[in-house]
Formats: C-alpha cells, sequence, structure tokens
C-alpha cells in the first residue's frame, strides 16, 4: 500500500508587467519561500490592468496545492 497523505490548497495572486507566463513564476516563486511541499498550480483566472491603451500589468490568481507534513 502506498503512504497516505493529505493535501492543502491555497489561492494566491501574482503580477507581472511582461507576461502571464512571467506572473505564474513570480507567484510560484513566492510561494516556495513560504511553502514546503508544493506539488502543483493550478491557474483560475487571468486578468490585465490598462493604462493609456496599453497593457500595464498581467495578473493571475493561482490555487497552490501543497502536501502537509506529518
Amino acid at each position: 500500500m502506498g503512504e497516505k497523505r493529505v493535501a492543502r490548497v491555497t489561492e494566491i495572486v501574482a503580477a507581472s508587467p511582461v507576461s502571464f507566463d512571467d506572473a505564474i513564476k513570480v507567484g510560484f516563486e513566492r510561494a516556495t519561500r513560504t511553502l514546503r511541499g508544493i506539488t502543483g498550480l493550478k491557474v483560475t483566472e487571468q486578468r490585465v490592468s490598462a493604462d493609456e491603451g496599453q497593457i500595464s500589468e498581467y495578473r493571475v490568481r493561482m490555487e497552490v496545492i501543497f502536501v502537509l507534513e506529518a
């Protein structure tokens, strides 16, 4: 039998002036500084901010999945 594990999901929002991909990387890198045992991310929303007819910021809302320690 495999080992029993319990995971938790927490939601974060990250932003980047470069791209959605960069916003995901920013959020993941920040999450790894606080959370241990991250097993995945789920991007649940993408938005942009605009200023004077130009995209000024890419934002992502993500669920961070991590395994709880015993």
